[in-house]
């Protein structure tokens, strides 16, 4: 037997639980914009941008010249909260 997932509808998705990170953290949620996704502070750019292109092998600095609204600040804040975050013991 196959197993299905279960699909949200429109006025499930807009009550779902938005993630929360700390203050010094610059990712913000807003399930109005890109469907909720994870962006850095004060723009539209998805954090998962960050991670999809450094895994295809751009360079951080290319990175940020594709991204021109992202500050390096951010880009290091947030790979150093995704380092101690996926350290901290389950």
């Amino acid at each position: 037997m196959t197993k299905r997932r279960r699909l949200l509808n429109y006025k499930q998705m807009k009550t779902a639980p938005t993630l929360k990170f700390p203050p010094d953290v610059p990712i913000w949620v807003d399930p109005e914009r890109l469907s909720g996704a994870p962006c850095f502070k004060g723009t539209r750019v998805p954090v998962d941008s960050l991670f999809t292109n450094l895994e295809s092998g751009l360079s951080l600095d290319e990175y940020l010249d594709c991204f021109p609204d992202v500050t390096r600040e951010q880009v290091v804040a947030v790979l150093e909260y995704a380092h101690k975050t996926a350290l901290q013991p389950a």
